[in-house]
């Protein structure tokens, strides 16, 4: 049976026989090893990263005394939960996503990633509960996650279209959305797509081809 260490776009954690396409953590553990059950805490520090998936051969045992080990479907999964890119493993992404931040926030000078990820805990969370964004649709780049019309599906913004998240990939295309919507993904995160960022889709978004 997989562990619940699958991340929605929603930040919270779930069990699916699904890996996905990359892997993180929360800057430390807080799962318990002996159980494995969903943790009731959903972080350990502040640090949120989205990793490669294989790195330098090392190995770990998954949810054991370590850190607590996540799976997303893609990095857009991972920046709608509230992830980036880690600075060790995936270096040159980092500085591409510090760089279009830097950018879209307009800040005065370049900031250590422990200010970044400062300014991201206080776009993704309201204490345990994931803080979600009311905005206009029209501003919204590509890349954005949204909370669906029903209220639990959730769709990713993808050229002239909004593609239906599963575990497993996108598995429907709908019409890119009008008015006001309720956005996941931060809006320090929004910021560095506006201004550049481009994130790693799921390789099965290809199958829906031009809108």
């Amino acid at each position: 049976m997989p562990f619940p260490n699958r991340v929605r776009p929603d930040g919270t954690l779930f069990a699916d026989p699904a890996r996905g396409t990359f892997y993180g953590n929360r800057g430390g553990r807080f799962h318990d090893p002996a159980t494995h059950e969903v943790p009731t805490r959903i972080q350990a520090t502040r640090q949120w990263l989205c990793c490669v998936l294989s790195f330098k051969g090392r190995k770990r045992k998954v949810w054991g005394r370590g850190y607590t080990e996540l799976f997303f479907c893609d990095e857009v999964t991972a920046l709608a939960a509230g992830h980036r890119p880690c600075m060790e493993c995936r270096r040159q992404d980092a500085l591409a996503y510090r760089d279009a931040l830097v950018r879209g926030l307009g800040l005065p000078e370049t900031p250590l990633f422990p200010e970044i990820d400062r300014i991201l805990d206080a776009d993704r969370r309201d204490g345990r509960k994931k803080r979600m964004h009311r905005l206009p649709a029209k501003q919204l780049p590509d890349g954005a996650m949204l909370l669906g019309d029903d209220g639990r599906r959730f769709v990713a913004l993808h050229e002239a279209s909004a593609l239906v998240w599963s575990p497993g990939g996108y598995v429907e295309r709908q019409r890119r959305p009008t008015g006001t919507v309720t956005v996941l993904t931060p809006p320090a995160t929004l910021a560095a797509l506006e201004h550049g960022y481009r994130p790693q889709w799921h390789p099965g978004v290809g199958a829906f081809g031009a809108a």
